[in-house]
């Protein structure tokens, strides 16, 4: 039997994860989690209040770590706008999609457990969040490079939402397609290399 609390509630997120990943959240069984520590569910409510907590408490940091990152990315961007240099301004954001890559493959069991197993709940819709986030922070950038010289040319608004949900959606099929790292960071190389070329030619940069 475990020592203390810090190693039960080590065996029961190693437990949690693996029915997860095995299950989904909808199927997966806090019964099943108790018995393969060796508690009642009872007592594995002691730790969780509930299923979506466990998965929450799971999934929760490593979507807190990205948005934070994301944030301090396009921050960083508004700095480097200030140079009126559109074009140090496009290769400065082409990284964003393997900085993303690479931290999603540094919480990988976390983000299948989001992209993959988590229907049902509040993060079953978070490819489309991140598509809206995506879409607002570009549609900012867009307005504060106006400020400062750089235009682009408009695009229709069902176009720009359609186009960025691909740009969005395509990054996560690496997690979806189960992806070593190396394989990940290649794609992440071609996906930039495919739609830096169709956002330039869009957009007229």
């Amino acid at each position: 039997m475990p020592k203390d609390k810090t190693e039960m509630h080590e065996k029961i997120i190693k437990a949690a994860t693996d029915e997860f990943l095995e299950y989904g959240f909808e199927n997966a069984s806090m019964r099943r989690i108790a018995s393969e520590v060796g508690l009642t569910v009872g007592a594995l409510y002691r730790h969780f209040s509930n299923k979506e907590d466990m998965f929450a408490a799971l999934v929760g940091p490593a979507v807190d770590e990205l948005m934070k990152r994301y944030h301090d990315f396009y921050e960083s961007g508004f700095e480097v706008m200030k140079c009126g240099d559109i074009n140090k301004l496009w290769n400065d954001s082409e990284s964003e999609t393997k900085w993303l890559m690479n931290l999603i493959y540094d919480h990988f069991t976390e983000f299948r457990l989001i992209i993959c197993c988590s229907q049902g709940t509040k993060y079953e819709s978070f490819v489309h969040d991140m598509t809206l986030l995506e879409e607002r922070s570009t549609l900012d950038y867009f307005e504060k490079m106006k400020q400062y010289g750089m235009n682009v040319k408009k695009v229709s608004e069902k176009e720009f939402h359609m186009l960025i949900t691909a740009n969005v959606s395509a990054l996560f099929e690496a997690v979806i397609h189960n992806f070593t790292r190396e394989e990940a960071m290649h794609y992440a190389e071609t996906l930039d290399e495919f739609f830096s070329a169709g956002w330039k030619k869009i957009l007229g940069v």
